[in-house]
């Protein structure tokens, strides 16, 4: 039989996630090893099915399969980005998962019975259960700051336990990503593989740069003069300063284009831009020079900068 988790349940890949769910627990009641003891071949069915569960039971990793991020026993392809592996992938095999029981709750069920005796360790240990179980994924929420996303940077979590986690934020994630660490969830039992940590970024706001794809936006305010005669001013990126020219005449709400200081695109793609909006500011106090220069040259040089507007009414 194919390998592929649709396959070992039985169901379509457009299966919806009850369908999912009726499938297995159909099929896991016919082959649990305790209501099948000493049938090696249930056994072996049990841990494929369970371990098809543990992908299509899961939205996430329902959907990074469909994509093709995972193969059929949760492995990551060696393709895919954002990823860091910590332990070794271990012999190629199934497993089943303890989080795969979590949503079968029918105290009254002999099946939910079995099942939270499969999710105890001790129980498994006490009824001689020897299949490998894998380990839980752990699920954690990091907050990073807007040029720490932007750039890269290492973090470390600490966990309820008191242990800590390196973290390697990849330059470019985006908000509300997640990174795997493979291996770093709950231990495993009876040999099976520990599960994985997931932390989900969360991106403060920066009170200067804004993100649009892999393009940095930022307003820059200059002055009246600046505006009219032009300028050579420093400009901050998230690489650091540069120098940029204002062109004479330059108005409010004018865009200027910094290539290649926005997000760095890595191995593939192109860097992003930095984008910068003209924001032209009078002095807080016009004084009397200013005031009759602009009096002269609006009698004298008056236009209209309001014309669509005025079409518009």
């Amino acid at each position: 039989m194919s390998n592929n988790p649709y396959d070992l349940l039985g169901v379509k890949s457009t299966a919806t996630d009850k369908e999912i769910k009726a499938a297995y627990r159909k099929l896991a009641k016919e082959l649990h090893p305790d209501l099948n003891p000493g049938d090696a071949k249930a056994e072996e069915r049990f841990k494929a099915i369970s371990g098809a569960y543990a992908i299509l039971g899961d939205k996430e990793q329902r959907a990074r399969f469909d994509r093709g991020e995972i193969d059929e026993t949760g492995k990551e392809k060696p393709e895919q980005q954002y990823y860091r592996n910590y332990a070794g992938a271990g012999p190629e095999t199934h497993y089943y998962t303890s989080d795969a029981f979590g949503d079968f709750g029918d105290e009254s069920d002999l099946f939910s019975e079995l099942f939270r005796r499969a999710r105890s360790k001790e129980s498994a240990r006490g009824r001689g259960f020897k299949g490998p179980i894998r380990g839980q994924d752990v699920h954690y929420q990091l907050k990073v700051d807007f040029l720490d996303a932007a750039r890269g940077a290492k973090k470390r979590i600490t966990m309820p336990d008191g242990s800590t986690l390196d973290v390697s934020v990849p330059a470019g994630i985006r908000d509300g990503q997640s990174i795997r660490l493979k291996g770093k969830g709950s231990t495993g039992f009876n040999n099976g593989p520990n599960g994985d940590a997931y932390v989900k970024i969360e991106i403060s706001p920066h009170r200067l740069y804004r993100r649009e794809g892999r393009d940095i936006l930022i307003d820059l305010p200059i002055s009246l003069d600046e505006a009219v005669l032009g300028a050579k001013i420093s400009v901050p990126t998230i690489h650091g300063k540069v120098n940029m020219a204002i062109p004479a005449g330059a108005s409010s709400g004018q865009t200027l284009r910094l290539k290649g200081k926005g997000i760095a695109a890595g191995k593939s793609g192109t860097d992003g831009d930095q984008l910068v909006r003209i924001k032209v500011v009078l002095p807080k106090k016009i004084d009397p020079e200013l005031k009759e220069f602009m009096e002269k040259w609006r009698s004298e040089n008056a236009y209209s900068v309001r014309q669509e507007l005025e079409g518009a009414l």
